[in-house]
């Protein structure tokens, strides 16, 4: 999978959460790398959960639930998304808690 935080590429094996928060990239609860801006970030792959502070585009699934303090974009939600700005999915098997608008394509 490759995780791309303001353009820095990031190849790793992931199989469970993604947590970016605090400067750090956190993949299934190990330190994988320190960042300072965590403004831009996408993920290409599916993940099982995702928590960052800033913004975040998954260009695959999410099979857990997602939680930003900014805008989400992403393929199909099995779980619950919690975003301080706006989210756009596929769809979305659980709850949606937007900030901002909320565009969902079933």
């Amino acid at each position: 999978m490759e995780i791309s935080i303001n353009g820095i590429r990031i190849n790793h094996a992931i199989n469970g959460s993604i947590t970016i928060r605090n400067g750090e990239l956190i993949v299934d609860g190990k330190i994988i790398t320190a960042i300072k801006d965590l403004s831009n970030v996408t993920i290409k792959g599916n993940v099982n959960n995702l928590s960052v502070t800033g913004s975040a585009t998954v260009e695959g699934n999410v099979n857990g639930k997602i939680d930003a303090g900014g805008s989400v974009t992403c393929g199909d939600v099995d779980g619950d998304v919690d975003a301080g700005g706006s989210v756009t999915a596929l769809n979305v098997k659980g709850d949606i808690d937007a900030g901002g608008s909320v565009h969902v394509r079933k």
